[in-house]
Formats: C-alpha cells, sequence, structure tokens
C-alpha cells in the first residue's frame, strides 16, 4: 500500500462529519435550516471559489425556495447543503472542471468532490427507474423514494479499477483518445458484475493490451466525482511485453522505462518532449511516483 504519511489523495480528506444521525431525523435537520446554515455556492456543477483557494458559501436565504438541497454535513458547528442543479454531468469532466480543481485547497477539494457527485446523481435520477414517476429526496438527499410504486434509490459510487502494470524496469502506460498530447496514464476499466478487483485488473489489461498480468495488489483508492467512481489503485505484473492494442479504448499504450518517467516527473506540469507526467489531482500521479521513488529506495 501506499504511504498513509503522505498528502492527502485528491478528493479524499473532507473535513465535513457527514452526520448520519441527523440525515435520519427529519425534524433534528430541519432544526438546522436556519440562519447559521450554509449552502455551496455553484454554477452548474462548478463551485465558486475564493483568492484563497477556497469555497464560497451563501445561505438559505439565496436559494430559491423551489431548488432542492442536499444536507452535506457538519462543519464548523454549522449545517452545510448544496443546491442540485437543473441538469447533470453529460462527460468525464469539463476544461473547466480541471482549473477548478488546480485552484481549491485539498481539504476544500474534498468538501467539493463529495457534493459534485451527490448533487449530479440527483440531477439525473429524478426520476423512478423501476416505474418512470418521479422522485423526491428524503434524508437530507442521501435518499430518493418514488411515490407511485414506492422504490427507494440511493446514490451510487461505481468501482473502477486503475493499474501499474509492472515489467522489470518498465511501466506500461495508455492513453485514451480524449486526452491532451503527450499525456499518459495508467489503465483503467470499470469493475463489472460477479468479478473480483483482482479479475477486473486482469481482465482490462488483457482487453485493453493483450497483456496477461498475475501479482495483483491493491495500493490505494481515490473518490473521483466525474461523475461518481471508486477509483481502486492496484499493481500488478506483466507475464508479457508484446502490445495488441484495442483501439476502441485506446490511441495508443507504450513501455516507458524509469529514465524516462523521471524526466517527465521532473519537467513539470507541462511534461517534456514526448511525455507529460498524470496530473496530481489522478490517482495515477500518485501510483506512478510510487513506483518511481520505490524504484529510488531499492
Amino acid at each position: 500500500m501506499l504511504d498513509a504519511s503522505c498528502a492527502p489523495i485528491a478528493f479524499a480528506g473532507s473535513p465535513m462529519d457527514r452526520a448520519d444521525n441527523i440525515r435520519v431525523d427529519p425534524e433534528a435537520l430541519g432544526n438546522l435550516m436556519n440562519w447559521r446554515a450554509r449552502v455551496m455556492e455553484l454554477d452548474g456543477l462548478l463551485p465558486s471559489v475564493d483568492e484563497t483557494g477556497g469555497l464560497i458559501w451563501g445561505t438559505l436565504a439565496d436559494v430559491d425556495p423551489d431548488t432542492e438541497l442536499v444536507f452535506l454535513g457538519m462543519m464548523d458547528d454549522k449545517a452545510h447543503f448544496a443546491p442540485v442543479p437543473p441538469q447533470g454531468s453529460t462527460s468525464p469532466a469539463m476544461p473547466r472542471a480541471w482549473q477548478v480543481m488546480q485552484l481549491l485547497r485539498p481539504e476544500e477539494l474534498a468538501v467539493y468532490g463529495g457534493a459534485k457527485s451527490l448533487v449530479d446523481w440527483h440531477a439525473r435520477h429524478k426520476f423512478c427507474a423501476n416505474c418512470g414517476a418521479p422522485t423526491k429526496i428524503t434524508k437530507g438527499g442521501w435518499q430518493r423514494d418514488c411515490g407511485n410504486c414506492g422504490a427507494q434509490h440511493f446514490p451510487r459510487t461505481d468501482p473502477v479499477t486503475i493499474m501499474l502494470v509492472e515489467h522489470e524496469d518498465k511501466l506500461l502506460l495508455g492513453r485514451q483518445p480524449r486526452f491532451p498530447p503527450k499525456i499518459y496514464s495508467a489503465l483503467a476499466g470499470f469493475v463489472e458484475p460477479g468479478e473480483t478487483i483482482e479479475e477486473a485488473v486482469a481482465r482490462e489489461v488483457w482487453e485493453e493490451v493483450g497483456v496477461r498480468v498475475s501479482g495483483v495488489r491493491y495500493l490505494a483508492s481515490q473518490p473521483w466525482p466525474f461523475p461518481s467512481q471508486m477509483m481502486i489503485g492496484c499493481t500488478s505484473i506483466a507475464e508479457t511485453t508484446e502490445l495488441t492494442i484495442d483501439k476502441t479504448e485506446l490511441d495508443d499504450a507504450r513501455w516507458f522505462d524509469r529514465e524516462e518517467l523521471e524526466d517527465a516527473r521532473n519537467a513539470g506540469p507541462g511534461g517534456n518532449e514526448t511525455l507529460i507526467f498524470p496530473q496530481r489531482f489522478a490517482i495515477a500521479h500518485r501510483l506512478v511516483t510510487w513506483w518511481l521513488d520505490k524504484g529510488a529506495d531499492a
């Protein structure tokens, strides 16, 4: 596993107390909806950020009475809420979202990430998946109920494996078609029904690049609010090195030696002539950094 003494992984380490005991108590929650309550200011799904890298919060008086509110939890002895936007996300992440992520302080990014996942889910699940009737918020926004058929719906988090593939002193990285030029990252894919994390890692690597792996080990995880995933970071050992790239999934994939990756890391955010190191807010950054530092300590 990764060193727990390192700085928190992006979107992790929220100081918000989720206060489950209040969520399930409508009276207690109602008593907290007063002048002291704080509401996250959102432009659609993007937060407003002040000059210090902090989130900007308004009050309940600033919110349209018809807007659905989600109870995020307690912080600084105040109830904190986020408004559900009219529309949810339609793409993994927007250019403006990347910019905002780099502005926010780590603890603020974690608060925003949890809120974004939650309100995004509500914006995209206003109708019952069972009968199609409208649903309404319950439990402070941690559940939606259908008044027609009685079905209960809960915010979901989709598990995704993201994995290093090691062979001797090289790492296998790939680039998706949507990536900006020169960016390569760890391979990744959704865990499918009926498989373990280890099986998902092996299947995804085989499907995307035609490489068999073994020795899968868990390293770390990261909540990823685009729209709402749990990235499960692993490493694995390649049994072969020849690549058969699935071009429907990847633009390219290649083996990188330690010198190439170290040079790209040292070059900073713009990378070197051929490679940009994974961005710091992605768990791939932490995984590749771990591999480089592990080798340096060996």
